[in-house]
């Protein structure tokens, strides 16, 4: 049966109800969102004169849901203007409009008996064939179907959600044994298309699979840090990035989900966990308990591991909670040596293993809480999950880890680790020993570009299934690789493909990546059709190398400096008018050099979450590779006959005046850093594999080399004395600084194309000359060297 989804319904208005209605919303689905109506009027509805009957009073709670939802951050919309996509309603009287829904989805409270009377009116309205889930995240979904129809119970399962879905890839597929398989095909094929998740099938176990070894990698965390005498500040500093896991480490992550949600998903899994040889370590730490009881929840009590305080000169101060003694103080000035030996490190895998052979508390730590993750994970098979590969993707995509628990295994080398665990007291399962003894000692590999994982029932290596949809570059790194230097790796992808890959600090673009991006281009016009520039980094490119430009201007190497300007502008150039397509697949951060480049392509495939920006005017200078030139161009294209032209420029001049980063790919289209034509992934990883269709699709579609614009229309002083005008005004009213207006009026000279006594057209390099000129001069500025000293130093921008 093909199923299209057109409408979904949405019961529960909550935190995750209204968040998940955001994001069908974001893909385009029409929604209807319903709570409860109210039984008793508000203060200010009763001052009105309202009473219980009034529409206004009736959608009351779902509508003050979706606001909330609407204006907080970080945003559950790609643009706020998706919002009108979403329909609100109440049970009562709008529960009949499910009716034309494709999907229904239950996300009330946790409570069981409560859902069921939410089904029970479901199944009055719902037509034949409709598919109903529950975001339930403790209940067995098993236990819903009671008394429940046949068609129900065949169109019925668990979708879990993570919180905030926008943002967190994780969607648990949860069937019954009631459930029609073609339905779990169905949504494990829609969430990865069309809603963008790592889409994991689950078993109906306690907590599913994410939160089931998360809480155990917490619980664990726990009771190896007073094995230790460990502090809250030196777990989040071990527990964060240096393992490739969030920023927010394990006390932040707490005290942003909320201690009551540990405690009740803990406890759950005491209850529930008969056969589970860990089931102790789900008790309550006796603090955790007298937190909860104080409503130390963590953000939403305003106190939980952290407390945000005012010093007495009016400072913010984050103070850490001692759990000996439950009181607040300063944060402690954390230093382990292995963390300081380990910090060059930039490959995570190798990071990892020279974690583990360290001696200190904090290589202590990392071991003894690895070797117990292994232990349970190994010992989960086939229980949540029959694949290993399912609660490495889990716990990616549900927690945010860079690598799962036997991704980690093998960069620590599964043999060794087996052996040091049993020293160390740990078992792995049955399995993890047959496998070693029969030969395998890895958990992945790659072949041909496709992963493969170790299958146990067959003792063989299959392909993770899905993948045959994704480029993931770590797969093509053995043998596809035809050049590389320290910057920047090209491989070829195949079908004539190839892919220029970044891997500075940030993918900053120095002089590796100009010389790779050239390389790239050579090759690709001398055997290739296409080039794709993209990476599987955690962001695309945060910009130009800016510590080399400041070194640089603090030795007055100006001659070195318009080198370099002017290389870059040429590199950036040579992408736009190169004798193949060149795609360029941007995500994450996409800010200056990084926005330029994406400017310059001949077709942008962006994944949805690319948050892209010219943003040099933070640092006192104005974007001076090709990137001032491209928007005086796109502005310049976009006139039509009776257009209010200076309009239209004084926007593309705001954008890079006040540094503005759109949050979206969809955000980046109304700026006009994406053009019509381009492309948006929803789900980043396919993004690389979308790329490359489209240089396939351009190449096959006869694509011819451009020719640079020589008729850019540029409005001279009518524009100029506008723009002018204006940073005097908001000099004058204290908005900016003296410095700031200097930056605004060379911006200003660009974009209007100088003291022109009129309009009139000009050429490319023409613009791209009085970029540089006017960078140049900028880097000649003491001011403007202090604010690259603020971010290069404190990562702050600095207004002077």
């Amino acid at each position: 049966m093909k199923r299209i989804i057109n409408k979904v319904a949405v019961l529960g208005s909550g935190v995750m109800g209204s968040r998940i209605a955001a994001h069908f919303a974001n893909i385009g689905v029409q929604v209807l969102l319903l709570d409860i109506a109210p039984n008793e009027l508000s203060p200010e509805e009763q001052a009105k004169g309202l009473t219980l009957e009034n529409p206004q009073v009736r959608n009351r709670i779902v509508n003050a849901a979706l606001q909330t939802a609407i204006n907080s951050n970080p945003a559950p919309l790609y643009k706020k203007d998706f919002a009108k996509r979403i329909t609100t309603g109440n049970f009562t009287d709008n529960m009949k409009d499910i009716a034309s829904a494709d999907w229904i989805i239950e996300v009330v409270v946790e409570n069981l008996k409560i859902k069921q009377q939410v089904f029970a009116q479901v199944e009055q309205f719902r037509k034949p064939g409709t598919l109903i889930t529950s975001n339930t995240s403790g209940i067995p979904i098993h236990f819903m179907l009671e008394g429940r129809s046949e068609d129900f119970q065949k169109h019925f399962c668990g979708t879990h959600f993570f919180n905030p879905p926008r943002y967190l890839k994780l969607l648990e597929i949860i069937p019954t044994p009631k459930t029609d398989p073609e339905v779990v095909k169905f949504l494990m094929h829609y969430g990865d298309l069309y809603l963008g998740k790592t889409t994991v099938l689950a078993k109906d176990t306690p907590a599913f699979i994410a939160n089931r070894i998360g809480i155990y990698a917490i619980m664990q965390g726990l009771q190896v840090m007073n094995k230790l005498g460990l502090n809250v500040d030196e777990i989040d500093r071990i527990t964060g990035p240096a393992i490739g896991r969030p920023k927010s480490a394990t006390f932040r992550t707490l005290d942003v989900v909320g201690l009551d949600t540990l405690a009740k998903v803990a406890q759950g899994l005491y209850q529930t966990g008969e056969k589970d040889e860990s089931r102790d370590l789900f008790q309550l730490p006796a603090y955790v308990q007298k937190m909860v009881e104080n409503n130390w929840l963590g953000d939403k009590s305003k106190q939980g591991f952290y407390k945000k305080t005012k010093t007495e000169s009016g400072a913010t101060e984050i103070l850490t909670l001692d759990l000996n003694t439950l009181e607040y103080g300063p944060k402690s000035k954390v230093k382990f040596q292995s963390m300081e030996t380990i910090k060059p490190i930039e490959d995570l895998r190798s990071r990892l293993k020279a974690f583990a052979g360290a001696s200190d508390k904090a290589a202590d730590f990392f071991r003894e809480t690895s070797y117990g993750l292994f232990q349970y994970a190994s010992n989960r098979i086939p229980e949540i999950s029959d694949e290993l590969y399912r609660i490495d993707d889990a716990m990616k995509a549900g927690f945010g880890w860079d690598l799962g628990p036997f991704e980690v295994w093998d960069a620590l080398g599964v043999k060794e680790t087996v052996a040091n665990m049993e020293k160390a007291g740990y078992k792995p399962a049955n399995w993890v020993t047959e496998m070693l003894q029969n030969g395998p000692e890895t958990f992945y590999k790659s072949e041909s570009g496709k992963r493969l994982y170790y299958d146990i029932p067959s003792k063989a290596y299959n392909q993770v299934p899905g993948t045959e949809n994704f480029i993931i570059l770590d797969n093509y790194r053995s043998n596809n690789v035809i050049w590389k230097n320290k910057g920047a790796t090209i491989m070829d992808i195949g079908d004539g493909i190839l892919n220029l890959e970044f891997h500075t600090k940030m993918n900053t673009m120095g002089s590796e990546v100009v010389q790779g991006i050239h390389k790239a281009i050579d090759l690709a016009e001398k055997d290739f059709r296409g080039l794709v520039i993209g990476n599987d980094a955690p962001n695309f490119s945060a910009g130009a190398n800016l510590a080399l430009l400041y070194m640089n201007a603090l030795e007055q190497e100006y001659d070195e400096i318009n080198l370099m300007i002017k290389q870059f502008q040429n590199t950036m150039m040579r992408v736009r008018y190169s004798a193949i397509p060149v795609v360029v697949a941007p995500h994450g951060l996409t800010l200056g050099g990084g926005c330029e480049i994406t400017l310059h392509a001949d077709h942008v495939q962006a994944a949805a979450e690319t948050y892209i920006g010219l943003v040099e005017f933070g640092v006192g200078l104005i974007p001076a590779g090709g990137g001032t030139k491209e928007m005086t161009l796109r502005t310049a294209a976009s006139f039509e006959e009776g257009d209010p032209e200076l309009n239209r420029l004084r926007n593309a001049f705001l954008n890079i005046g006040m540094a503005k980063v759109a949050t979206s790919a969809y955000e980046a289209m109304d700026m006009n850093y994406l053009r019509p034509g381009d492309e948006i992934s929803i789900n980043q990883n396919r993004l690389i594999a979308d790329a490359k269709a489209a240089a396939i699709r351009l190449a096959e579609t006869g694509y011819t080399k451009p020719t640079q614009r020589t008729n850019i229309k540029v409005e001279g002083r009518s524009g100029l004395g506008m723009f002018l005008t204006g940073a005097h005004a908001m000099y004058e009213g204290g908005y900016i600084s003296q410095h700031d207006k200097k930056i605004t009026e060379k911006l200003a000279w660009i974009m209007c194309g100088g003291d022109l006594s009129a309009p009139t057209e000009v050429s490319e390099q023409y613009l791209l000359d009085l970029e540089r000129e006017a960078f140049l001069s900028l880097t000649g500025e003491r001011k403007t060297l202090e604010r690259i000293q603020s971010i290069l130093t404190t990562g702050k921008p600095l207004r002077n």
